[in-house]
């Protein structure tokens, strides 16, 4: 499926000012949201999690 590069851009934008993951406006992906959380880690967000 995947997601536009534009909005894959900005995303990992804001991820990388949080240290817990977050969704394309930067608001906390709940533990219970495994929609978005799948699609942050199919994406590769999840590389750009601030440590």
């Amino acid at each position: 499926m995947g997601i536009d590069q534009s909005i894959k851009k900005n995303w990992i934008e804001i991820q990388k000012k949080h240290a817990v993951p977050v969704n394309a406006i930067g608001v906390k992906i709940k533990d219970n949201d495994v929609k978005t959380l799948k699609a942050w880690k199919e994406e590769g967000i999840d590389k750009f999690i601030k440590k």
